[in-house]
C-alpha cells in the first residue's frame, strides 16, 4: 500500500466522520435556531407592546415596598481578603437596611474565621457562622449549617426572614439587589438575576470566554426557558428563596434543605422548586443610568441591557481551573442530574433537560466539528495555491447530502457566532463583541477537555457509594447516588405524621438534636415508627434489636475499639458473614474496612434507635444498670402499669440514651468538627476514659468534663427515674430540652 492508497483512505475516513459530526450539529442547530427565534419573535413582541410605555423600570416600585428581613448566605473557605471586601462594600452601596449577612466559615480555616471576627466588629449584621465539619465540604454543606445558624437567630430575634439570598465571597452586589427582591419574594418562590463576570485582559481568553457564555445564556436562553417553561435554574449566585420555599427544602430533607453529596444542588434546586408548584422567576430588571454602578463604560453598551440590576465576579483565568470547574458542571448537571431529576409529563420541561444534557455530547462533537474544519481548510488552501495537486475535496463536493449539511452548518455557525457577538456586545460593548467570535474556539476547547475529564471520572469511580471522599481534596467529585427520601415524607406517607405537624417540629426542633429523636422525644411518633421509616430513608434493611438479649459469642467477634468507631453492635451470623446493627446505615466504605479488619464478610443493617448505644454500655462497658427489663417487670407488678405504658416507658428510655461524646457537644464543651478528630485518634484499646484522654491532651479542662457529665446526667433519664415519675403521675414521655 503507497502512501497515496493511506491518503486516499484517510480523506474516505474524514469524509464519514464529517458526515457523523454534520448530523449531529445539524440537530443541535435546529435545536439553538428553535430557542433564537422565540426569543426574538418574543421580544419583537414586547417592544410594540410593552417597552413602549414602560422603556425603564419604575424605581419607586422598589423603594415604596415596605422592607422585609433578608438573610444573605455567605460561604467561605480561605477567603482571606475577600470576606471583608464584600461586607464593606455591601454597607456602602446596599440601598437597603433591614438584612443580615451570614458568613459560613470552617474550623481548620483560622485565618478566614480572623477576617470575619474583625468584619463583625464593623458590622453588626454580619455574622459568623463555623460548619460542624473540617474544610473543605461542600457549598451545599456549608449553606446547610448557615440556615441552622439563621433559624437560631431568628429565635433569638422573634423575626423571620422573608428571603434567603446566595452570594460567592467575591460577588459584587447591585444597590438595587436587596430592594429587587424585597419586590418580589412575597410574589415568587425563587428569583435569579443576571451574572456578568468581570473583563479582564484582552488576551485571558479563558477568563474572558465566561463573559462570552454568561451574556448569551442570561441575555437570552435563561429568559427562554422561564417564558416556555416557567423553571429557572439557580446559578448559586443572586438567588434569592422564599420563607416558604426554605421550609420546604427542610421538610423535604430532614432539616437539611440543600443536597451536600450533590455538585451542582443550585441547579436541580430549581427543579424541585418546580414540582413542588412553586413560581419561579429570572429578572432582567433594568434601571437608569444613575443606579447602574456595575455598568460597563465601553462603546456598544446596550441602554437597556447595560442596566441591568446582577451580580459581577471574577470567573479562573488559567486553563486547568476552568476545566475543573467545568467538570464539576458538567457532572453535576449531566450525570447527576440524569439520576436525580427524570423525565416528567411536561414536554417543556424535558425539553430544557434534554439541552442541558446534551451538553457533554454538544461540547465533543463542536471540538470534532473544529478539527474537521482546520484539515478540510488546510487541504483546500493547497489545492488553491497548487493547481497541479489532486482535486481530493471533489469526493465531498460531489455528494449532495454533504452538500446540504455543509451549508446548513454553515448557516447555523454564521446564526451562532452573530448571536454571541450580539449579547457580548450588549453588556460589555463592541471590542468584547468582536472578540467573543475569536474566543469561541478557545471555549469550545476548554468544554471539550472538560467533558472528557468528566466523562473518564465517572467511569473511573463506578459506584460512587464505594468511594470514600476525601476532604483534603476535591480534584477528583464522584457522582452522588440518587437523593434520599426525606424522613418527614415517609412518616407522612406511612400515616403516622401530619404535615403541620412535621412543619412544627422543624420550626421547634433544639439546635443539634436530630429531627427523628425530636420527632419520638416530643411525642410525635413511636419508636418502632422512627426506626422503621430510618431503614427505608438509608436504602437499607431493619432488624430490630434487644441488646441485651443478644449472644455473648458474638461480642468476641467484634472487638471493641470496631463497634466504638463505627458506632455498631453485632447483631447475627449469616453462614460466614457477620451482621452488624447501626442506628444508620453502615456505608459501604465502611463495611470494607471492617471486613477486612476482621477478614470475614460484614453486612450492615439499620437497627431500633439506641439499642446500639445501649448495647455498647452494657456489652463493651460491662454497664448491667444499662438493662431495664428487671425494673419495667417489676414495675409492671407492683404498680399495675399496663404493656402500652412499659412500651412508652422503654421507647423514651431508649431514645434518651446520649453517649458522653454527644453530651461534650451538645453542651458545647467541644466544637463537633474537634470531636470527630479526637474520636479519630482516640484508641479505647488502652482502657482510657474519653473524658480523661480529652482533659489529658488538653482539648477540655477537668471543669469542662463536669460540665459534660452534667449534661449527659440531665438528658440521659435513667429508667428509675422514669418510673418514679410514671408512679407518681408525671409521665416522663416527653423530653423538654
Amino acid at each position: 500500500m503507497t502512501w497515496f492508497d493511506v491518503f486516499v483512505l484517510y480523506l474516505y475516513g474524514l469524509k464519514w466522520l464529517a458526515i457523523g459530526v454534520m448530523v449531529v450539529l445539524f440537530i443541535f442547530g435546529l435545536d439553538d435556531l428553535f430557542i433564537d427565534c422565540y426569543y426574538w419573535i418574543r421580544n419583537l413582541y414586547r417592544k410594540l407592546t410593552i417597552y413602549r410605555k414602560f422603556d425603564y423600570s419604575d424605581p419607586d416600585k422598589l423603594l415604596n415596598e415596605p422592607e422585609k428581613p433578608l438573610a444573605i448566605m455567605v460561604p467561605a473557605w480561605h477567603e482571606v481578603g475577600v470576606v471583608d471586601k464584600m461586607a464593606a462594600s455591601a454597607a456602602a452601596s446596599l440601598d437597603y437596611e433591614n438584612y443580615q449577612i451570614f458568613v459560613g466559615t470552617y474550623p481548620n480555616d483560622p485565618e478566614t474565621q480572623a477576617e470575619v471576627d474583625h468584619v463583625v466588629e464593623h458590622y453588626p449584621n454580619v455574622h459568623k457562622v463555623i460548619c460542624a465539619e473540617p474544610g473543605p465540604t461542600s457549598k451545599a454543606d456549608c449553606l446547610n449549617n448557615i440556615i441552622a445558624s439563621i433559624i437560631e437567630f431568628e429565635k433569638k430575634t422573634k423575626i423571620e426572614f422573608s428571603g434567603y439570598i446566595l452570594h460567592d465571597a467575591e460577588d459584587v452586589i447591585s444597590s438595587m439587589e436587596l430592594r429587587l427582591f424585597n419586590y418580589l419574594v412575597g410574589r415568587k418562590d425563587m428569583i435569579q438575576l443576571p451574572v456578568y463576570p468581570f473583563p479582564q485582559r484582552w488576551y485571558e481568553f479563558t477568563a474572558a470566554h465566561y463573559l462570552d457564555e454568561f451574556s448569551e445564556l442570561h441575555g437570552k436562553d435563561i429568559i427562554v426557558r422561564e417564558s416556555l417553561a416557567g423553571q429557572v435554574p439557580s446559578a448559586g449566585v443572586g438567588t434569592c428563596f422564599s420563607r416558604r420555599a426554605i421550609m420546604h427544602l427542610l421538610k423535604e430533607g430532614d432539616g437539611l434543605p440543600f443536597d451536600v453529596r450533590s455538585l451542582t444542588e443550585d441547579y436541580d434546586i430549581g427543579f424541585r422548586l418546580k414540582n413542588w408548584g412553586m413560581e419561579e422567576i429570572f429578572v432582567r430588571y433594568p434601571v437608569k443610568l444613575e443606579q447602574a454602578q456595575l455598568r460597563e463604560k465601553h462603546a456598544g453598551v446596550g441602554r437597556r441591557d447595560g442596566n441591568v440590576v446582577c451580580v459581577r465576579e471574577y470567573f479562573p483565568t488559567t486553563f486547568t481551573a476552568s476545566v475543573r470547574q467545568k467538570t464539576r458542571w458538567i457532572i453535576g448537571i449531566i450525570f447527576q442530574g440524569s439520576r436525580k431529576l427524570k423525565w416528567t409529563k411536561d414536554w417543556r420541561i424535558n425539553y430544557f433537560l434534554w439541552r442541558d444534557r446534551r451538553g457533554a455530547m454538544a461540547n465533543i462533537v463542536s471540538f470534532l466539528a473544529m478539527v474537521v474544519f482546520i484539515q478540510l481548510l488546510v487541504i483546500w488552501t493547497v489545492e488553491q495555491f497548487v493547481p497541479s495537486t489532486y482535486r481530493v475535496l471533489s469526493i465531498f463536493e460531489n455528494d449532495p447530502l454533504v452538500v446540504f449539511f455543509l451549508i446548513a452548518n454553515l448557516f447555523f455557525l454564521v446564526n451562532r457566532l452573530v448571536q454571541r457577538f450580539y449579547f457580548a456586545k450588549q453588556y460589555y460593548g463592541w471590542f468584547q463583541g468582536f472578540m467573543s467570535i475569536v474566543r469561541i474556539f478557545w471555549g469550545t476547547l476548554i468544554n471539550f477537555t472538560a467533558s472528557l475529564r468528566a466523562i473518564k471520572q465517572v467511569l473511573q469511580h463506578g459506584d460512587p457509594r464505594k468511594v470514600a471522599w476525601d476532604k483534603t481534596s476535591h480534584v477528583f467529585p464522584v457522582v452522588a447516588p440518587p437523593r434520599k427520601q426525606p424522613l418527614g415524607s415517609i412518616l407522612i406517607e406511612n400515616g403516622v405524621l401530619t404535615e403541620a405537624e412535621l412543619e412544627l417540629a422543624l420550626l421547634e426542633r433544639p439546635a443539634g438534636i436530630r429531627l427523628g429523636v425530636y420527632l419520638v422525644t416530643a411525642g410525635f411518633v413511636t419508636l418502632d415508627e422512627l426506626s422503621e421509616a430510618i431503614a427505608v430513608q438509608e436504602y437499607s434493611s431493619f432488624q430490630a434489636c434487644d441488646p441485651f438479649t443478644l449472644d455473648q459469642n458474638l461480642m468476641t467477634a467484634l472487638p471493641a475499639d470496631i463497634a466504638f468507631k463505627y458506632s455498631i453492635i453485632p447483631l447475627a451470623e449469616d453462614g460466614k458473614t457477620l451482621i452488624v446493627g447501626r442506628e444508620y446505615a453502615l456505608s459501604p466504605v465502611a463495611e470494607s474496612a471492617i471486613s477486612r479488619r476482621l477478614k470475614r464478610p460484614v453486612r450492615g443493617c439499620v437497627t431500633t434507635q439506641g439499642a446500639v448505644t445501649l448495647g455498647l454500655r452494657y456489652w463493651y462497658m460491662d454497664d448491667k444498670s444499662a438493662d431495664p427489663r428487671a425494673a419495667l417487670s417489676d414495675a409492671q407488678t407492683s404498680s399495675g402499669l399496663s404493656k402500652e405504658e412499659v412500651r412508652l416507658l422503654r421507647d423514651a428510655y431508649f431514645i434518651r440514651q446520649v453517649p458522653f461524646g454527644t453530651a461534650l457537644v451538645q453542651s458545647r464543651v467541644i466544637d463537633p468538627a474537634v470531636m470527630a478528630q479526637v474520636m479519630m485518634a482516640f484508641d479505647r484499646r488502652g482502657e482510657t476514659r474519653l473524658g480523661d484522654y480529652l482533659v489529658r491532651e488538653g482539648f477540655i479542662s477537668d471543669e469542662q468534663r463536669d460540665e459534660a457529665l452534667a449534661y449527659q446526667e440531665r438528658h440521659q433519664i435513667e429508667m428509675k427515674k422514669l418510673l418514679a415519675e410514671a408512679v407518681a403521675g408525671q409521665p416522663g414521655i416527653t423530653c423538654v430540652f
